[in-house]
């Protein structure tokens, strides 16, 4: 695998996206036939924020594989409680480890750990931006349950606004041809321009409405995510937006009969409990088709990855990304780099934030 990192899985190429997901599945079909090679390999998973399936996917995958793991899932229990930057820890962990699996509230946090990682890094979700180990899961299920990833009809329904696993899944699924976004929120929750703009210079196409109803006869696969209690300022935004759209029995029955549920999980109360009883759910079947991928991603990952600390980078622009969530605007240390898009406008190599000069 040429790229060292994981941060977006846009980072992978065409050839090794399909390469990861047919090794996940020569894993699925051939467990023992890969139970040692990660011997003497450490993963260190560095959890800023809960987690479940993630974490736990990946300590099974390096167990699975053979290696070991070692990290926190608090970052109270750690130095970071007593003020250490990022840079610092992941500087000391990756002098530990062979590969590091970070989740962080902060927005390009994955980014900035890679800058000073002497091993791979895998951006297990930052903040509200990114989530590729998500998405991994989310294709090579599709994958199998389907047996393509274009000319689809994919209704992505709930928080699209701070959707890390959709910001992911749509910026995927846009390089492969002719696939049809049905962007299903309340006017609050829409997704992000930029990952429009993602969408317009592919030859995918997308709408925008706001009925489940509505969208369910279309739908080859419907993405249904919660509404994330954690990523509103305050309760009372978190309860308006809370309970909008539900899938039921009585939606489904407008769904067509191959239709492919698949949810990122933890489930709240969008999805009803009836509906796990539907041949078309997938979501939990779909947890163990990540940890296939993680094992495959980490194998591919470790293959020709030396430890070596990553050349210094500089500054490209004198301003600062206005983004709060941006890792930028707790670790002050980084340095501002951006990317022109025409104009006077810049974006933020870590969060994708938006300024102008």
């Amino acid at each position: 695998m040429k790229t060292k990192n994981v941060l977006d899985l846009t980072d992978l190429s065409h050839q090794e996206l399909m390469d990861v997901i047919k090794l996940a599945d020569d894993i699925r079909k051939n467990p023992g036939d890969f139970s040692g090679v990660c011997r003497g390999k450490i993963l260190a998973t560095l959890f800023y924020e809960p987690s479940t399936r993630t974490q736990m996917s990946f300590q099974t995958a390096m167990l699975r594989l053979g290696g070991t793991i070692i990290g926190f899932d608090n970052p109270q229990n750690s130095s970071v409680a007593k003020g250490e930057s990022l840079k610092d820890t992941i500087t000391v962990v990756g002098g530990y480890t062979d590969i590091i699996a970070i989740r962080n509230p902060m927005e390009g946090a994955a980014a900035a750990a890679a800058m000073y990682s002497p091993v791979p890094v895998v951006n297990a979700g930052d903040g509200g931006h990114l989530h590729p180990t998500q998405t991994l899961t989310d294709v090579v299920t599709l994958h199998n349950e389907l047996g393509r990833l274009d000319n689809l009809t994919i209704g992505l329904c709930g928080d699209l606004k701070n959707g890390r696993t959709v910001h992911s899944l749509i910026k995927t699924l846009s390089t492969f041809k002719n696939n049809r976004f049905i962007l299903i929120s309340t006017p609050e929750l829409t997704i992000p321009q930029y990952i429009k703009d993602i969408i317009n210079a592919s030859e995918c196409t997308y709408k925008e409405i706001p009925s489940l109803a509505d969208a369910m006869p279309k739908l080859d696969v419907l993405y249904m995510t919660r509404i994330q209690r954690e990523r509103f300022a305050s309760e009372e935004e978190y309860l308006r937006q809370n309970g909008v759209f539900v899938l039921d029995k009585e939606k489904l029955r407008r769904a067509k009969k191959n239709m492919k549920i698949l949810h990122p999980l933890p489930r709240v109360d969008e999805i009803d409990v009836e509906v796990d009883y539907d041949d078309r759910a997938k979501y939990f079947e779909q947890t163990v088709y990540g940890m296939y991928g993680r094992m495959a991603l980490i194998m591919r990952l470790l293959e020709n990855s030396d430890r070596k600390f990553p050349a210094r980078v500089m500054p490209t622009h004198p301003f600062r990304c206005k983004n709060p969530k941006c890792i930028t605007s707790t670790e002050h240390y980084l340095p501002s780099v951006f990317r022109e898009a025409g104009g006077d406008m810049l974006i933020c190599k870590y969060c994708d934030g938006r300024r102008l000069i």
